[in-house]
């Protein structure tokens, strides 16, 4: 199993404020899958999300990625690890204000030892004729690819996205989701998104719902859609 989750807890607080976010996760989830985690605020999915991704730790049980648990790793590995597998899209774009767009993409090129080719990316974005615009020149949907395109080019074993169209509007949304499919075709990534939208499960290849810092469902989406063919 490529990504494995036994046992994750979390806590936050201490004393009579201490709150448990997660309850004993266990989740595996295949090599070049889209993954979709689900749940109403306060669920736990981007305090999971942010431990897959090694920007938070747990309290106890673990995550395996490709067989190497990432609690085992100093601080040295762990950094290099999240700069050379895991790539991150969030729900506000984060990009370089006085950047171009290409530049923006090359700030991620610039932490991978084997980064894809930069303007063949642009072309799969869509952003190659927009290449020398700075981001406040661009729709916030062109600005979301550009992020995705950040955290692609890295050639990441895994994308992490938060929310990834929660700032954009219905059909803007659906070309973000269309471009996170197509570059799971294309590039193989394993994809991990959090979304408060429960029409994007449809395009998922496994779904899980979380409730309470638990796992309340977990299947495989044997009638897997299009990004395209969703509707909300």
């Amino acid at each position: 199993m490529f990504l494995e989750i036994s046992d994750l807890k979390k806590s936050f607080g201490e004393g009579d404020s201490k709150v448990q976010v997660l309850k004993g996760i266990d989740l595996s989830v295949d090599k070049g899958e889209i993954c979709v985690l689900l749940g109403p605020s306060g669920s736990g999915k981007s305090t999971l999300l942010n431990i897959i991704g090694g920007i938070d730790s747990p309290d106890s049980g673990y995550v395996s990625i490709d067989g190497e648990k990432m609690v085992d790793m100093t601080e040295k590995r762990l950094t290099r690890y999240r700069r050379e597998h895991l790539g991150y899209v969030f729900q506000m774009y984060n990009l370089i204000p006085n950047l171009n767009i290409k530049e923006n993409i090359e700030v991620g090129a610039y932490l991978s030892d084997n980064p894809l080719n930069i303007d063949d990316l642009l072309h799969t974005l869509g952003l190659y004729e927009h290449r020398h615009k700075l981001p406040n020149q661009l729709s916030g949907g062109q600005q979301q690819r550009t992020s995705i395109g950040r955290a692609l080019v890295k050639n990441p074993d895994i994308l992490l996205c938060d929310e990834p169209t929660g700032a954009l509007d219905y059909s803007t949304s659906k070309e973000i989701l269309k471009l996170i499919g197509d570059v799971n075709q294309k590039y193989g990534n394993t994809v991990i998104m959090v979304t408060h939208n429960d029409a994007i499960k449809e395009m998922a290849d496994t779904v899980v719902k979380l409730r309470d810092g638990k796992i309340r469902k977990a299947y495989r989406n044997e009638n897997k859609i299009s990004a395209e063919e969703l509707d909300w």
